[in-house]
């Protein structure tokens, strides 16, 4: 038996002597809400730079201006590095954020009780990510057991921007020179080494017509009634897109979503102003600059045919503003040791073929991209997002998979930092 096989055992049997452990970790974690919005996400990070601490492991915590995460729509920001320092070689990075969408209804228990059944934990962000906290550290520890000499270093980067574009999460660390890693492992899902994703342009589009009496709607301009063939016609682009594939396996093609409408004052009251958010997700051989351009371009159509049926006195007009802009990840050439290392450890651990392919989301790895980090998305979850029940009612997490992802995250660790 080799010496690299002797290792990969005694991960494996630290990983699950320390098992128990572990779900508690993930437990505690969930248990703290993170719900964005509104956004109040620094209470999680203050739990989990206590929890790492029982661990013997530091967090710094880089707490974000107030003022700037008031103007992104948040309410508060403190995102966590813990460095763990070995000999001189490359840095690795381990991402997962900590907030998450609200609960919403539909849920079988508490959203925040971390409840385990039959091997499966149910929680808001079990899945998605805070799963990956635990994955992430676990892993490290596991590492560390050995007592081996590591040749580089490894960064635990645990953010709070991801549902809001990831600007203040991993962008704020990158962007104001707090890491540099080598090479970056974020969040995802046990069967599957995402290397590659779609980009995501939202807009705010604004309507504005005159408020009204509804008893005497001709002295108003229904806002309401001039979104609705803006929205139609943006919809309408869903079949174009339809037409447009991407060459990325697990990609298909863009597609366009309104989200969020919100109209009028009250039943009785003919509405002055709509505002409805959209969502367009491009496919990576997509310039999003073009996409906006065009969707910008559609909406000022779409309000001049509609006001050549009225006098100026009932014609609406529109704002359009930029709220995201995340831009597709391609894979970068440096990441094939990641690749590799997690393919062919997650195929012994799991017994069968794990692919390496690309997904309609988007994540946090392209702001690491965009510095030139090459990344994959590796973590614990099952086959897809609809399993895993992400941003919907009973979110869960096979508990199983949290054992396997942990033991091949702690085994690539190995490959690339044991040598």
């Amino acid at each position: 038996m080799s010496t690299n096989t002797n290792s990969y055992d005694q991960l494996d049997a630290w990983i699950d002597s320390h098992f128990d452990e572990q779900v508690e970790f993930l437990s505690e974690l969930v248990k703290v809400p993170t719900d964005t919005p509104p956004g109040n996400n620094t209470p999680h990070a203050l739990r989990t730079a206590q929890l790492l601490e029982g661990f013997g492991m530091h967090a710094k915590q880089i707490p974000i201006p107030q003022d700037i995460v008031k103007e992104a729509g948040l309410e508060s920001i403190t995102n966590l590095i813990v460095r763990r320092e070995y000999l001189s070689g490359p840095t690795i990075a381990l991402n997962a954020h900590g907030d998450v969408v609200p609960p919403g209804e539909g849920w079988s228990y508490d959203p925040y009780a971390a409840v385990v059944k039959d091997g499966v934990m149910y929680g808001r962000a079990t899945a998605v990510s805070k799963c990956d906290f635990s994955t992430f550290t676990f892993a490290v520890r596991a590492l560390e057991s050995l007592k081996t000499a590591l040749h580089g270093n490894i960064e635990l980067h645990f953010t709070y921007d991801e549902e809001f574009g990831g600007e203040l999460g991993p962008g704020w660390l990158l962007n104001h020179n707090l890491t540099k890693p080598d090479l970056m492992i974020a969040a995802g899902f046990s069967y599957q080494v995402i290397t590659a994703h779609n980009g995501c342009l939202q807009l705010e589009v604004t309507v504005h017509g005159q408020m009204a009496h509804a008893a005497i709607p001709d002295s108003g301009v229904d806002a309401l009634q001039g979104a609705i063939p803006i929205m139609q016609k943006l919809y309408e682009q869903n079949l174009l897109y339809k037409q447009i594939t991407s060459d990325v396996e697990g990609i298909t093609h863009p597609y366009l979503n309104i989200g969020k409408i919100q109209a009028g004052t009250n039943t009785n009251v003919i509405p002055g102003k709509v505002v409805f958010k959209l969502d367009r997700r491009m496919i990576p051989e997509e310039d999003p600059t073009q996409v906006e351009a065009s969707l910008r371009d559609l909406i000022k159509l779409s309000v001049e045919d509609y006001n050549k049926q009225y006098d100026p006195s009932k014609h609406i007009s529109v704002e359009v503003k930029r709220i995201l802009l995340a831009r597709s990840m391609r894979p970068l050439p440096g990441n094939k040791p990641l690749v590799q290392a997690l393919q062919r450890h997650a195929s012994e651990v799991l017994h069968e073929d794990i692919p390496a392919l690309g997904t309609p989301l988007y994540t946090d790895v392209r702001l690491y991209a965009e510095h030139s980090i090459p990344g994959v998305i590796y973590g614990a979850g099952p086959r897809t997002v609809l399993e895993s029940h992400a941003k919907r009612s009973d979110e869960r997490l096979v508990l199983s998979d949290l054992r396997a992802a942990t033991k091949v995250v702690a085994r690539v660790l190995y490959d690339l930092l044991a040598h």
